[in-house]
């Protein structure tokens, strides 16, 4: 029950996290401090760094079983790379409110790819939530609003969509080496993996960053990125769907939207259009509804 307790506040430090990390992204980006796939790298690089740390600091040290080295490369693949580099860039180019908002779709996601992998039933509640996430993505995708922040509304959408769906196969992919293994040591695993594959994508921008233009206040920034919005908000989620699971873990992420609409009206100068709340009744509405009737995935 302690362990539970502990494992809901870890969630929602991740969300709180990831929506800090909406704005502080699109900060560096849009004022040329960084490139999308130069932060990717330098998130994965940095990250990757102090979880080797954590690993030699820590007498216990468990072996892979060489079964699991397919799933751990797909996971990374799915969870790190496509997640980390499609989310980066779909920021930079849609605004902080329509990025939180459809990443929502990910538990939505979650269920069906759940009914796929894991075969559990696919009811009309969960139907009709699909249908009422679409709705609500459409009406923010279609939109052609380039104004502030937003430099290509439409493929940025796009992207931040397909981060979605990756990331909810990640979910569900991750929870059996979940159960075996440590989260530290899932985490670590993925990282290493993951940024040694984004290496030859990302090489070119990482090594193009502008350090010279950095004040105190930008590496801050970049710091709170790599550690808070990065380190600690993957093995926080991990640590969540090691106790609750992967729905219940991923039903967190609509605390997101309210906090990074906050942070951007504050700090980007973003605006809360009928349009953005239009669309968000609709995810909500199809997350409530792709969840009602299920509370938890079935355990293997």
């Amino acid at each position: 029950m302690r362990n539970k307790h502990k494992a809901h506040l870890a969630l929602i430090g991740t969300n709180i996290f990831f929506a800090i990390n909406f704005s502080a992204v699109k900060y560096l980006i849009n004022d040329g401090f960084i490139k999308p796939f130069g932060l990717n790298f330098i998130r994965m690089l940095f990250t990757t760094l102090l979880l080797w740390i954590f690993y030699w600091a820590n007498p216990n040290k468990e072996k892979i079983n060489k079964i699991h080295y397919k799933r751990f490369v797909l996971c990374a693949l799915l969870g790190i790379v496509i997640n980390q580099l499609l989310f980066i860039k779909g920021l930079s180019m849609t605004f902080s409110i329509h990025a939180s908002l459809l990443m929502l779709t990910t538990p939505i996601f979650i269920t069906l790819i759940a009914a796929w992998i894991l075969k559990e039933s696919l009811n009309k509640f969960k139907i009709l939530g699909l249908i009422m996430g679409v709705i609500g993505a459409v009406v923010l995708v279609v939109s052609r609003k380039n104004t502030g922040n937003g430099t290509d509304i439409f493929w940025g959408d796009i992207f931040i969509i397909i981060n979605a769906i990756s990331y909810s196969y990640y979910f569900i992919l991750v929870r059996p080496l979940m159960k075996r293994y440590n989260a530290i040591t899932v985490i670590r695993i993925l990282f290493t993996i993951g940024t040694i594959i984004a290496l030859p994508v990302c090489w070119s921008q990482f090594i193009s960053i502008p350090w010279h233009n950095y004040a105190p206040m930008q590496f801050c920034i970049l710091a709170l990125i790599i550690v808070g919005g990065t380190f600690l908000a993957y093995v926080f989620n991990l640590y969540g769907i090691k106790y609750l699971g992967a729905s219940v873990s991923g039903s967190y992420i609509y605390t997101q939207p309210f906090f990074a609409t906050v942070i951007a009206i504050i700090f980007l100068n973003e605006s809360l259009e009928l349009y953005k709340i239009v669309g968000a009744f609709f995810i909500f509405l199809g997350v409530y509804l792709s969840k009602k009737s299920a509370n938890s995935f079935p355990k293997k």
